[in-house]
Protein backbone atom coordinates (compact mmCIF):
# COMPACT_ATOMS: atom_id res chain seq x y z
CA UNK A 1 0.00 0.00 0.00
CA UNK A 2 1.57 3.76 -0.92
CA UNK A 3 2.09 6.03 1.86
CA UNK A 4 1.34 9.61 1.75
CA UNK A 5 4.35 12.13 1.74
CA UNK A 6 4.46 14.60 4.02
CA UNK A 7 3.59 17.07 1.78
CA UNK A 8 0.35 15.64 0.68
CA UNK A 9 -0.22 15.49 4.38
CA UNK A 10 -0.12 19.02 4.52
CA UNK A 11 -2.23 19.21 1.39
CA UNK A 12 -5.00 17.23 3.21
CA UNK A 13 -4.97 19.61 6.25
CA UNK A 14 -5.06 22.24 4.23
CA UNK A 15 -8.30 21.57 2.43
CA UNK A 16 -10.05 20.08 5.14
CA UNK A 17 -13.30 21.58 5.09
CA UNK A 18 -14.71 20.79 8.64
CA UNK A 19 -17.44 18.61 9.60
CA UNK A 20 -18.71 15.97 6.46
CA UNK A 21 -22.93 15.25 6.17
CA UNK A 22 -21.71 12.05 4.79
CA UNK A 23 -18.94 9.53 5.24
CA UNK A 24 -17.51 7.34 2.17
CA UNK A 25 -17.40 4.24 4.31
CA UNK A 26 -20.62 4.80 6.40
CA UNK A 27 -18.73 4.73 9.56
CA UNK A 28 -20.06 8.75 10.68
CA UNK A 29 -23.59 9.72 10.65
CA UNK A 30 -23.41 12.99 12.22
CA UNK A 31 -26.25 15.29 11.00
CA UNK A 32 -25.37 18.62 10.08
CA UNK A 33 -27.72 20.92 8.19
CA UNK A 34 -27.02 21.24 4.64
CA UNK A 35 -24.22 24.25 3.61
CA UNK A 36 -27.07 27.13 3.45
CA UNK A 37 -27.82 26.63 6.71
CA UNK A 38 -24.24 26.53 8.46
CA UNK A 39 -23.65 28.17 11.47
CA UNK A 40 -21.57 31.42 10.35
CA UNK A 41 -20.32 33.24 13.35
CA UNK A 42 -20.85 32.70 17.27
CA UNK A 43 -23.36 36.01 17.30
CA UNK A 44 -25.38 33.76 14.76
CA UNK A 45 -24.98 30.58 16.83
CA UNK A 46 -26.19 32.43 20.20
CA UNK A 47 -29.04 33.72 18.68
CA UNK A 48 -29.96 30.10 17.89
CA UNK A 49 -29.77 28.97 20.85
CA UNK A 50 -32.06 31.94 22.68
CA UNK A 51 -34.52 31.13 20.05
CA UNK A 52 -34.80 27.46 20.52
CA UNK A 53 -35.29 27.69 23.77
CA UNK A 54 -35.30 23.97 25.27
CA UNK A 55 -35.82 23.17 28.76
CA UNK A 56 -33.05 20.59 30.05
CA UNK A 57 -35.75 18.01 30.54
CA UNK A 58 -36.27 18.23 26.36
CA UNK A 59 -32.92 18.10 25.93
CA UNK A 60 -32.86 14.76 28.08
CA UNK A 61 -35.40 13.29 26.33
CA UNK A 62 -33.82 14.17 23.06
CA UNK A 63 -30.90 12.71 23.96
CA UNK A 64 -32.51 9.38 24.67
CA UNK A 65 -34.07 9.07 21.68
CA UNK A 66 -31.00 9.74 19.97
CA UNK A 67 -29.05 7.04 21.66
CA UNK A 68 -32.17 4.71 20.84
CA UNK A 69 -30.95 5.93 16.79
CA UNK A 70 -27.47 5.25 17.49
CA UNK A 71 -28.07 1.68 19.57
CA UNK A 72 -25.85 2.85 22.54
CA UNK A 73 -27.49 2.81 26.57
CA UNK A 74 -27.51 6.01 27.46
CA UNK A 75 -25.25 7.91 29.91
CA UNK A 76 -25.99 7.74 33.52
CA UNK A 77 -23.55 10.61 34.05
CA UNK A 78 -25.25 12.97 31.00
CA UNK A 79 -28.59 12.25 32.13
CA UNK A 80 -27.89 13.23 35.67
CA UNK A 81 -25.78 16.82 34.52
CA UNK A 82 -28.89 17.59 32.66
CA UNK A 83 -31.05 16.93 35.09
CA UNK A 84 -29.18 18.68 38.24
CA UNK A 85 -27.72 20.91 36.24
CA UNK A 86 -28.91 24.78 35.97
CA UNK A 87 -29.46 26.24 32.34
CA UNK A 88 -29.20 30.03 31.17
CA UNK A 89 -30.07 31.18 28.15
CA UNK A 90 -29.21 27.85 27.00
CA UNK A 91 -26.04 27.62 28.47
CA UNK A 92 -24.68 25.07 31.20
CA UNK A 93 -21.69 25.62 33.21
CA UNK A 94 -20.23 22.06 32.35
CA UNK A 95 -20.49 19.12 30.47
CA UNK A 96 -18.04 16.45 32.52
CA UNK A 97 -17.06 13.17 30.62
CA UNK A 98 -14.05 12.51 32.14
CA UNK A 99 -13.02 8.78 32.50
CA UNK A 100 -16.14 7.97 30.38
CA UNK A 101 -15.36 5.02 27.67
CA UNK A 102 -16.77 7.48 24.54
CA UNK A 103 -17.00 4.95 21.36
CA UNK A 104 -18.22 5.87 18.12
CA UNK A 105 -21.62 5.72 18.77
CA UNK A 106 -22.12 7.23 22.35
CA UNK A 107 -20.13 10.77 20.21
CA UNK A 108 -22.92 10.42 17.69
CA UNK A 109 -25.59 10.38 20.34
CA UNK A 110 -24.63 13.67 21.82
CA UNK A 111 -25.14 15.55 19.05
CA UNK A 112 -28.36 16.35 20.53
CA UNK A 113 -26.69 17.69 23.58
CA UNK A 114 -24.20 19.74 21.73
CA UNK A 115 -26.53 21.31 19.21
CA UNK A 116 -29.07 22.44 21.79
CA UNK A 117 -26.70 23.67 24.61
CA UNK A 118 -23.40 25.13 25.52
CA UNK A 119 -20.93 25.28 27.83
CA UNK A 120 -18.50 26.99 29.97
CA UNK A 121 -16.57 23.63 29.72
CA UNK A 122 -16.34 20.27 28.50
CA UNK A 123 -14.42 17.40 30.34
CA UNK A 124 -12.98 15.08 28.17
CA UNK A 125 -10.06 13.95 30.17
CA UNK A 126 -9.61 10.09 29.71
CA UNK A 127 -12.34 9.14 27.67
CA UNK A 128 -10.45 6.68 25.82
CA UNK A 129 -11.51 8.60 21.87
CA UNK A 130 -10.48 6.50 19.31
CA UNK A 131 -9.91 7.96 16.02
CA UNK A 132 -13.68 8.04 14.40
CA UNK A 133 -15.19 9.28 17.65
CA UNK A 134 -13.05 11.67 18.59
CA UNK A 135 -13.05 13.02 14.84
CA UNK A 136 -17.13 12.75 15.07
CA UNK A 137 -17.33 14.86 18.52
CA UNK A 138 -14.85 17.54 17.46
CA UNK A 139 -16.39 18.16 14.20
CA UNK A 140 -19.47 18.51 16.09
CA UNK A 141 -17.92 20.87 18.73
CA UNK A 142 -17.02 22.95 15.74
CA UNK A 143 -19.97 23.46 14.01
CA UNK A 144 -22.03 24.14 17.43
CA UNK A 145 -19.47 26.26 19.07
CA UNK A 146 -20.43 24.39 22.07
CA UNK A 147 -17.28 25.30 24.59
CA UNK A 148 -15.39 27.90 25.19
CA UNK A 149 -12.91 25.80 27.53
CA UNK A 150 -11.89 21.81 26.05
CA UNK A 151 -9.73 19.30 27.86
CA UNK A 152 -8.76 16.27 26.16
CA UNK A 153 -5.95 15.31 28.17
CA UNK A 154 -4.92 11.57 28.71
CA UNK A 155 -6.84 10.57 25.64
CA UNK A 156 -4.23 8.36 23.92
CA UNK A 157 -5.30 7.21 20.44
CA UNK A 158 -5.85 10.36 18.56
CA UNK A 159 -5.54 9.20 14.93
CA UNK A 160 -4.96 11.29 12.12
CA UNK A 161 -8.99 12.55 11.35
CA UNK A 162 -8.86 13.34 14.37
CA UNK A 163 -5.79 15.83 14.53
CA UNK A 164 -7.51 17.58 11.17
CA UNK A 165 -10.82 18.12 13.51
CA UNK A 166 -8.98 19.04 16.29
CA UNK A 167 -7.17 21.90 13.49
CA UNK A 168 -10.45 23.01 12.09
CA UNK A 169 -11.77 23.37 15.75
CA UNK A 170 -8.70 25.64 16.68
CA UNK A 171 -8.57 27.73 13.46
CA UNK A 172 -12.73 28.31 12.97
CA UNK A 173 -13.90 28.47 16.44
CA UNK A 174 -14.55 32.01 17.79
CA UNK A 175 -15.75 30.73 21.26
CA UNK A 176 -13.06 28.41 22.34
CA UNK A 177 -10.69 30.33 24.52
CA UNK A 178 -8.44 27.14 26.15
CA UNK A 179 -7.40 23.95 25.23
CA UNK A 180 -5.63 21.19 27.51
CA UNK A 181 -3.91 18.47 25.57
CA UNK A 182 -1.76 17.53 28.59
CA UNK A 183 -0.41 13.58 28.47
CA UNK A 184 -1.29 13.67 24.43
CA UNK A 185 1.49 12.80 22.52
CA UNK A 186 2.79 16.05 20.27
CA UNK A 187 5.18 13.31 18.15
CA UNK A 188 5.42 13.84 14.23
CA UNK A 189 1.84 14.61 12.61
CA UNK A 190 0.29 15.80 15.85
CA UNK A 191 2.40 18.60 16.44
CA UNK A 192 3.03 19.40 12.79
CA UNK A 193 -0.88 19.91 12.76
CA UNK A 194 -1.69 21.53 15.70
CA UNK A 195 1.02 24.10 14.91
CA UNK A 196 -0.34 25.09 11.55
CA UNK A 197 -3.78 25.79 13.50
CA UNK A 198 -2.30 27.93 16.00
CA UNK A 199 -1.01 30.66 13.57
CA UNK A 200 -4.72 31.82 13.25
CA UNK A 201 -6.42 30.18 15.95
CA UNK A 202 -8.56 32.19 18.99
CA UNK A 203 -7.30 30.30 21.46
CA UNK A 204 -5.72 32.29 24.86
CA UNK A 205 -4.18 29.76 27.18
CA UNK A 206 -3.15 26.25 25.95
CA UNK A 207 -1.60 23.15 28.44
CA UNK A 208 0.51 20.90 26.59
CA UNK A 209 1.91 19.52 29.88
CA UNK A 210 3.95 15.84 29.47
CA UNK A 211 3.25 15.64 25.60
CA UNK A 212 6.67 14.85 24.27
CA UNK A 213 7.87 18.09 23.16
CA UNK A 214 11.14 18.27 23.18
CA UNK A 215 13.00 18.50 19.57
CA UNK A 216 11.05 18.98 16.14
CA UNK A 217 7.34 19.35 17.79
CA UNK A 218 8.73 22.26 19.91
CA UNK A 219 10.51 23.46 16.62
CA UNK A 220 7.18 23.28 15.03
CA UNK A 221 5.40 24.68 17.90
CA UNK A 222 7.66 27.51 18.35
CA UNK A 223 7.70 27.96 14.43
CA UNK A 224 3.69 28.62 14.53
CA UNK A 225 3.45 30.71 17.80
CA UNK A 226 6.45 33.30 16.49
CA UNK A 227 3.55 35.15 14.87
CA UNK A 228 0.19 33.86 16.97
CA UNK A 229 -0.83 37.50 18.56
CA UNK A 230 -4.14 35.71 20.43
CA UNK A 231 -2.06 33.00 23.12
CA UNK A 232 -1.84 34.24 26.99
CA UNK A 233 -0.53 31.01 28.60
CA UNK A 234 1.36 28.68 27.57
CA UNK A 235 2.03 25.39 29.78
CA UNK A 236 4.89 23.27 29.03
CA UNK A 237 5.57 21.67 32.15
CA UNK A 238 7.44 18.17 31.91
CA UNK A 239 7.84 17.64 28.47
CA UNK A 240 11.84 16.97 28.86
CA UNK A 241 12.72 20.05 27.49
CA UNK A 242 16.46 20.18 27.11
CA UNK A 243 19.53 22.62 27.66
CA UNK A 244 20.08 22.96 23.85
CA UNK A 245 18.03 23.12 21.24
CA UNK A 246 15.09 23.42 23.55
CA UNK A 247 16.22 26.29 24.91
CA UNK A 248 17.38 27.93 21.90
CA UNK A 249 13.80 27.36 20.57
CA UNK A 250 12.06 28.55 23.64
CA UNK A 251 14.69 31.99 23.68
CA UNK A 252 13.70 32.33 20.00
CA UNK A 253 9.79 32.12 21.41
CA UNK A 254 10.30 35.14 23.56
CA UNK A 255 12.10 36.91 21.31
CA UNK A 256 9.70 37.31 18.43
CA UNK A 257 6.03 36.63 20.71
CA UNK A 258 5.10 39.88 22.82
CA UNK A 259 1.68 39.02 23.42
CA UNK A 260 2.61 35.66 25.60
CA UNK A 261 2.11 36.65 29.16
CA UNK A 262 2.65 33.42 31.39
CA UNK A 263 5.35 30.70 30.12
CA UNK A 264 5.57 27.89 32.08
CA UNK A 265 8.78 25.43 31.98
CA UNK A 266 8.33 23.70 35.18
CA UNK A 267 9.92 19.97 35.51
CA UNK A 268 12.04 19.92 32.79
CA UNK A 269 15.57 19.89 32.13
CA UNK A 270 16.83 23.21 30.94
CA UNK A 271 19.39 24.10 33.82
CA UNK A 272 22.35 26.72 33.94
CA UNK A 273 23.47 26.63 30.12
CA UNK A 274 19.38 26.56 28.68
CA UNK A 275 18.24 29.22 30.94
CA UNK A 276 21.11 31.46 29.58
CA UNK A 277 19.29 30.92 25.68
CA UNK A 278 15.93 31.87 27.22
CA UNK A 279 17.45 35.05 28.59
CA UNK A 280 18.59 35.63 25.43
CA UNK A 281 15.10 35.95 24.31
CA UNK A 282 13.82 37.63 27.25
CA UNK A 283 16.72 40.70 27.13
CA UNK A 284 14.72 41.47 23.75
CA UNK A 285 10.89 40.76 25.17
CA UNK A 286 8.44 44.12 24.60
CA UNK A 287 6.79 43.85 28.07
CA UNK A 288 4.44 40.99 27.06
CA UNK A 289 5.69 38.74 29.44
CA UNK A 290 4.40 39.11 32.93
CA UNK A 291 5.25 35.01 35.07
CA UNK A 292 8.14 32.51 33.73
CA UNK A 293 7.85 29.53 36.01
CA UNK A 294 11.26 27.46 36.07
CA UNK A 295 10.94 25.45 38.80
CA UNK A 296 12.57 21.74 38.87
CA UNK A 297 14.79 22.56 36.27
CA UNK A 298 18.30 21.77 37.55
CA UNK A 299 19.50 25.55 37.89
CA UNK A 300 21.72 26.65 40.56
CA UNK A 301 22.72 30.44 41.70
CA UNK A 302 25.36 30.36 38.37
CA UNK A 303 22.10 30.33 36.17
CA UNK A 304 20.07 32.98 38.46
CA UNK A 305 22.96 34.96 37.25
CA UNK A 306 21.97 34.64 33.59
CA UNK A 307 18.09 35.61 34.91
CA UNK A 308 19.15 38.74 36.99
CA UNK A 309 20.96 40.39 34.45
CA UNK A 310 18.08 39.79 31.81
CA UNK A 311 15.57 41.47 33.58
CA UNK A 312 18.06 44.26 35.12
CA UNK A 313 18.10 44.90 31.13
CA UNK A 314 14.13 43.95 30.11
CA UNK A 315 13.22 46.71 33.31
CA UNK A 316 15.17 49.15 31.95
CA UNK A 317 14.16 48.99 28.25
CA UNK A 318 10.42 48.26 29.88
CA UNK A 319 10.62 52.17 31.35
CA UNK A 320 12.51 53.22 27.92
CA UNK A 321 8.75 52.10 26.51
CA UNK A 322 6.42 53.51 29.04
CA UNK A 323 5.08 49.58 29.39
CA UNK A 324 4.75 47.63 32.67
CA UNK A 325 7.61 47.88 35.41
CA UNK A 326 9.39 44.79 36.11
CA UNK A 327 7.07 45.09 39.97
CA UNK A 328 4.87 43.09 37.87
CA UNK A 329 6.90 39.90 36.87
CA UNK A 330 6.61 36.92 38.86
CA UNK A 331 9.52 34.03 38.26
CA UNK A 332 10.01 31.00 40.13
CA UNK A 333 12.99 29.06 39.23
CA UNK A 334 13.40 27.32 42.72
CA UNK A 335 15.46 23.72 42.00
Amino acid sequence: MARCSDKEKDEEEENYDGPETKSSKGERHVSFPPDEKMVSGFAEYTDRHVDSCLTLTEVSLAYRRSCDRHQVEPRVCILEQLKMGTCVRGRMKRLDLGGERLDLGSCEALEVVLKSLCFDFINLRAARLEENGASSLLDMISYYESTAYLDLSDNTHVGTSAWRALAHLIKQSVCLSRLDLCSVSMVAHGARTLSKALQTSHLAVLHLDNSQLSGTPLFSLVGALKSNRALLELHLSNNMLNSYQDSMQLGDLLRYNHTLQTLVLSDNAIADDGLEEVCEGLRLQMGGLKVLLLKNNQITADGMLHLAKALVLWSWLSTWRRAPRSSNWICRATR
